[in-house]
């Protein structure tokens, strides 16, 4: 039946070996309709039926996730077909080169190197990870940098008008250089910022945080010395047994050394 068929099937292969392939249900297709994706990396191969559907909300299959995909130099093949009460309806087929619809990842380790002297800053990258492209010449890139793009080939693009006063920011995706690669623009690098106002954001801080750390240790130096004056005042202080006589005891003193002296004498001659 015309309009049972699938329409607008979509497949991208994404994170090296993730792919999803979408479709839309036919227009004429009632609700009690199933359809089935079965597909081949190459001719070789058997056909393997999706083992991860996604489903609408009438249950019906609109799409397939699969992983470890390996892309090759080959087409591979996606047949859906679908059935109602038992019964074919009108398939769908499709032969696509697998390195075609990749989203290429964004670009590795972006570094920026600024050079105060000169007002240049080196920008530097690694290239997308593929599981099919060993060459990084293979690559091209987008840099942008304060919303202008620069399409660049290599790994590295000299900035050069670097101003010590001004704040930037550099972001950067990859595609094809005439290999076997994706024509489509990659995903973006997160942003990598530099310049003298993220120095002096930095330096504000400081500036703020010092006198709050030496106020505190002030705080806790005057409040550790009132502890110890407390402590100290409650401790008594030992007898010094070396300090001087007054005159009252030095004749305490000399009574009791005089009669403990006649004791002993009457205890002589008693004897």
């Amino acid at each position: 039946m015309n309009g049972t068929a699938i329409g607008n099937f979509v497949c991208v292969i994404f994170n090296v070996s993730f792919m999803n392939c979408t479709w839309d249900v036919g227009s004429t297709a009632s609700g009690d309709s199933q359809y089935f994706l079965y597909w081949k990396n190459s001719w070789k191969e058997d056909f393997t039926e999706c083992q991860n559907y996604i489903r609408d909300n009438y249950g019906r299959h609109t799409g397939c996730r699969f992983q470890n995909v390996k892309i090759e130099n080959k087409v591979a093949h996606f047949v859906v077909n679908a059935s109602r009460n038992g019964q074919n309806i009108q398939l769908h087929e499709d032969f696509i080169k697998l390195y075609k619809i990749e989203k290429l990842t964004p670009p590795l380790n972006v570094t920026v190197n600024c050079t105060e002297a000169s007002h240049r800053c080196e920008i530097r990258w690694q290239p997308p990870r593929t599981s099919h492209v060993k060459k990084p010449s293979c690559f091209k890139y987008e840099v942008v940098i304060e919303n202008k793009g620069r399409n660049i080939t290599g790994n590295s693009y000299i900035f050069e008008s670097f101003s010590t006063k001004k704040r930037y920011s550099v972001k950067i995706r990859a595609t094809d250089n005439d290999c076997l690669v994706s024509q489509s623009w990659g995903e973006w690098s997160t942003p990598v910022e530099f310049g003298e106002e993220q120095l002096t954001s930095t330096s504000s801080y400081m500036l703020i945080l010092i006198p709050v750390l030496a106020a505190t240790l002030m705080l806790f130096i005057f409040a550790g010395s009132i502890y110890l004056k407390k402590t100290s005042a409650t401790v008594p202080q030992p007898k010094d047994p070396f300090r001087e006589l007054s005159p009252v005891d030095f004749q305490t003193e000399y009574k009791n050394q005089l009669t403990k002296h006649e004791t002993e004498e009457i205890t002589v001659i008693d004897s």
